[in-house]
Protein backbone atom coordinates (compact mmCIF):
# COMPACT_ATOMS: atom_id res chain seq x y z
CA UNK A 1 0.00 0.00 0.00
CA UNK A 2 2.86 2.52 0.80
CA UNK A 3 5.09 1.58 -2.52
CA UNK A 4 1.94 3.33 -4.24
CA UNK A 5 1.89 6.78 -2.11
CA UNK A 6 4.12 9.71 -3.08
CA UNK A 7 6.33 11.05 -0.39
CA UNK A 8 3.94 13.57 1.22
CA UNK A 9 1.16 10.73 1.41
CA UNK A 10 3.70 8.20 3.39
CA UNK A 11 4.79 11.10 5.99
CA UNK A 12 1.19 12.22 6.52
CA UNK A 13 0.15 8.46 7.09
CA UNK A 14 3.17 7.75 9.36
CA UNK A 15 2.34 10.93 11.39
CA UNK A 16 -1.14 9.73 11.83
CA UNK A 17 0.33 6.57 12.91
CA UNK A 18 2.70 8.00 15.45
CA UNK A 19 -0.40 10.26 16.79
CA UNK A 20 -2.56 7.47 17.19
CA UNK A 21 -0.47 5.34 18.75
CA UNK A 22 0.48 7.71 21.27
CA UNK A 23 -3.11 8.58 22.33
CA UNK A 24 -4.10 4.91 22.51
CA UNK A 25 -0.67 3.83 24.51
CA UNK A 26 -2.28 6.46 27.00
CA UNK A 27 -5.60 6.03 26.73
CA UNK A 28 -5.04 2.26 27.58
CA UNK A 29 -2.51 2.91 30.03
CA UNK A 30 -5.23 5.07 31.67
CA UNK A 31 -8.16 2.58 31.11
CA UNK A 32 -6.30 -0.53 32.80
CA UNK A 33 -5.28 1.44 35.35
CA UNK A 34 -9.15 2.50 36.02
CA UNK A 35 -10.47 -1.12 35.03
CA UNK A 36 -7.89 -3.03 37.78
CA UNK A 37 -8.81 -0.35 40.02
CA UNK A 38 -5.18 0.47 41.02
CA UNK A 39 -4.38 2.83 44.02
CA UNK A 40 -3.05 5.43 41.68
CA UNK A 41 -6.42 5.30 39.41
CA UNK A 42 -8.98 5.46 42.74
CA UNK A 43 -7.11 7.94 44.53
CA UNK A 44 -7.12 10.44 41.49
CA UNK A 45 -10.55 9.81 41.02
CA UNK A 46 -11.48 9.99 44.23
CA UNK A 47 -9.58 12.86 44.78
CA UNK A 48 -11.17 15.14 41.50
CA UNK A 49 -14.89 14.04 43.45
CA UNK A 50 -15.63 10.79 42.13
CA UNK A 51 -16.63 7.99 44.23
CA UNK A 52 -14.10 4.77 43.98
CA UNK A 53 -16.45 2.42 43.05
CA UNK A 54 -17.27 4.20 39.49
CA UNK A 55 -13.85 3.89 38.60
CA UNK A 56 -14.54 0.72 36.92
CA UNK A 57 -17.23 1.84 35.54
CA UNK A 58 -14.84 5.24 33.84
CA UNK A 59 -12.57 2.69 32.64
CA UNK A 60 -14.67 0.52 30.63
CA UNK A 61 -16.36 3.66 29.17
CA UNK A 62 -12.54 4.77 28.19
CA UNK A 63 -11.92 1.30 26.58
CA UNK A 64 -14.80 0.93 24.46
CA UNK A 65 -14.58 4.27 23.18
CA UNK A 66 -10.78 3.58 22.58
CA UNK A 67 -11.65 0.83 20.66
CA UNK A 68 -14.33 2.07 18.38
CA UNK A 69 -11.46 4.57 17.88
CA UNK A 70 -9.06 2.26 16.96
CA UNK A 71 -11.03 -0.12 14.52
CA UNK A 72 -11.55 1.45 11.10
CA UNK A 73 -15.11 0.88 10.89
CA UNK A 74 -15.43 3.04 13.84
CA UNK A 75 -12.88 5.65 14.28
CA UNK A 76 -14.82 8.68 13.32
CA UNK A 77 -17.92 7.23 16.38
CA UNK A 78 -14.33 6.49 18.73
CA UNK A 79 -13.17 9.71 17.73
CA UNK A 80 -16.08 11.43 18.87
CA UNK A 81 -17.03 9.66 22.14
CA UNK A 82 -13.66 10.12 23.39
CA UNK A 83 -14.27 13.47 22.39
CA UNK A 84 -17.21 13.58 24.83
CA UNK A 85 -15.07 11.49 27.49
CA UNK A 86 -12.07 14.26 27.33
CA UNK A 87 -14.65 17.23 27.47
CA UNK A 88 -15.98 15.51 30.85
CA UNK A 89 -12.46 15.33 32.06
CA UNK A 90 -11.42 19.13 31.23
CA UNK A 91 -15.25 19.99 33.08
CA UNK A 92 -14.18 18.28 36.15
CA UNK A 93 -10.96 19.83 36.44
CA UNK A 94 -12.48 23.00 35.67
CA UNK A 95 -14.92 22.38 38.59
CA UNK A 96 -12.41 21.18 41.62
CA UNK A 97 -10.06 24.28 40.73
CA UNK A 98 -6.84 21.91 38.52
CA UNK A 99 -3.92 24.21 37.53
CA UNK A 100 -5.47 25.18 33.52
CA UNK A 101 -1.65 24.16 31.81
CA UNK A 102 -0.95 21.10 34.13
CA UNK A 103 -4.48 19.42 34.12
CA UNK A 104 -7.39 21.32 32.83
CA UNK A 105 -5.57 21.65 29.13
CA UNK A 106 -4.46 18.19 29.09
CA UNK A 107 -7.31 16.25 27.85
CA UNK A 108 -8.02 19.10 24.86
CA UNK A 109 -4.00 18.32 23.81
CA UNK A 110 -4.87 14.45 24.03
CA UNK A 111 -8.08 15.29 21.42
CA UNK A 112 -6.34 17.23 19.54
CA UNK A 113 -4.10 13.89 18.76
CA UNK A 114 -7.09 11.78 18.73
CA UNK A 115 -8.59 14.00 15.63
CA UNK A 116 -5.01 15.02 14.21
CA UNK A 117 -4.20 11.24 13.78
CA UNK A 118 -7.83 10.44 12.33
CA UNK A 119 -7.74 13.51 9.85
CA UNK A 120 -3.79 12.56 8.62
CA UNK A 121 -5.12 8.84 7.56
CA UNK A 122 -8.98 9.61 6.97
CA UNK A 123 -9.33 11.11 3.55
CA UNK A 124 -13.22 11.22 3.93
CA UNK A 125 -12.68 13.33 7.12
CA UNK A 126 -10.51 15.90 5.28
CA UNK A 127 -12.60 15.94 2.34
CA UNK A 128 -15.63 16.91 5.36
CA UNK A 129 -13.22 19.42 6.76
CA UNK A 130 -10.89 20.73 4.64
CA UNK A 131 -7.76 22.91 6.18
CA UNK A 132 -7.66 25.67 3.30
CA UNK A 133 -9.57 25.58 -0.15
CA UNK A 134 -7.51 25.12 -3.38
CA UNK A 135 -8.14 28.50 -5.91
CA UNK A 136 -7.75 27.47 -9.47
CA UNK A 137 -5.96 29.50 -12.18
CA UNK A 138 -10.20 31.14 -12.72
CA UNK A 139 -10.40 32.15 -9.49
CA UNK A 140 -12.85 29.73 -8.15
CA UNK A 141 -12.69 27.58 -5.44
CA UNK A 142 -12.74 23.92 -5.57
Amino acid sequence: MMRDMNASDKKRLITSYVLTTLVALFLAFDAVLKVLRLAPAVQGTTQLGYPAERVFVIGVIELICLVLYLVPRTSVSGALLLTGYLGGAIATHVRVGSPLLGYTLFPIYVAVMVWGGLYLREPRLRDLLPLRRHVSVSGTRS
